[in-house]
């Protein structure tokens, strides 16, 4: 096979032809460059797309408590209403009941760190269980554990009523805290930080030295696991803050309600959503958005606060040293 050598072009030298030439194979050819432009432009609009479809209910909803009923009904949807409507509908959600609002909260907050608290105390020592000891039986346990987690938790709900109305717990915290501690999601969790990133040579060579297996867990595997701690208390505190199906079959009064379950008492005391309460309601739509607002900000604060431990929780298993 012959080879092409191309002549230097007239004002060149022989030893600038290869740069010349070089710099003519490094460029693209037009319908290439084109191409990547439309595909880079279409995914800018599937991903404007995206974010207009999830960025703009939130927007709506931080509009929502500035306005009347009426405007809220009639005007413009991500128009500004007034701090004084945004006050009033503040005030209004805040009375509702004798400050009903305050008592939902503090049920919200009992029952999710109670929950956490157990989530915790049974997740982390499970998974360090599971990964880095041997026993009979623990493949199956793991299977299990497995098998529950993908399992839907409403399908749980009669079981555990039945099971707490049997205990006489039913109408109390505990019938709620207790199954809010049953969290097989911060188990697998826990199971993969452990597997994954503790070596077992450095629990084997605490143990040659005398230290015992609580010992081991205590002083050398739960400080290192700080970062997936941090995790699977933030998992199970959104779990157990937004849980609505739970506490709705557990309480029959609403002062026990936590607060995902006392927005729909307020729904339901709403004209708007509900005709037999009347058209002097005390709860209008803007009071809604106000309560929707207020039971997203406690989550929204501890994402801000526990963002940095988060990632650093989620990649603290991802590779193996």
């Amino acid at each position: 096979m012959s080879q092409v050598v191309a002549k230097p072009a007239a004002g060149h030298t022989a030893a600038q032809a290869p740069v010349v030439r070089a710099r003519g194979l490094g460029r693209q050819p037009r319908p290439v460059a084109n191409r990547r432009v439309v595909t880079r432009l279409a995914w800018f609009v599937v991903m404007l797309a995206f974010a207009a479809f999830f960025v703009v209910p939130l927007i709506w909803l931080l509009i929502a408590p500035t306005k009347t009923d009426h405007q809220l009904v009639f005007e413009g949807s991500l128009t500004f209403g007034s701090f004084h409507s945004f006050l009033h509908s503040w005030d209004a959600l805040y009375s509702f009941q004798a400050h009903e609002l305050l008592r939902w909260l503090e049920n919200s907050a009992e029952y999710s760190a109670g929950g956490v608290l157990l989530a915790l105390g049974c997740a982390v020592p499970a998974g360090y269980g599971l990964a880095l000891t041997e026993f009979a039986g623990r493949k199956v346990l793991l299977s299990v554990t497995l098998l529950v987690m993908i399992m839907p938790f409403s399908a749980l709900v009669l079981p555990l009523f039945l099971e707490m109305n049997l205990a006489g717990l039913d109408n109390t915290a505990w019938s709620v805290v207790l199954p809010f501690g049953f969290f097989p999601f911060g188990v697998y969790l826990c199971y993969i930080f452990f597997s994954s990133t503790i070596p077992k040579e450095l629990l084997a060579a605490a143990r040659v030295d005398g230290a015992t297996e609580w010992d081991v867990f205590r002083w050398i595997a739960l400080p290192l696991a700080r970062p997936v701690v941090a995790l699977v208390g933030f998992f199970a505190f959104v779990s157990d803050w937004t849980n609505f199906f739970l506490p709705y079959v557990m309480f029959a009064n609403d002062r026990q309600y936590p607060l995902p379950v006392g927005l729909e008492y307020l729904i339901s005391s709403a004209s708007a959503f509900n005709p037999v309460a009347g058209a002097n309601s005390p709860v209008l739509r803007p009071e809604l958005a106000m309560a929707a607002l207020v039971a997203i900000a406690p989550v929204f604060i501890v994402f801000l606060f526990a963002q940095r431990a988060l990632v650093t929780g989620m990649l603290a298993g991802a590779t193996k040293e």
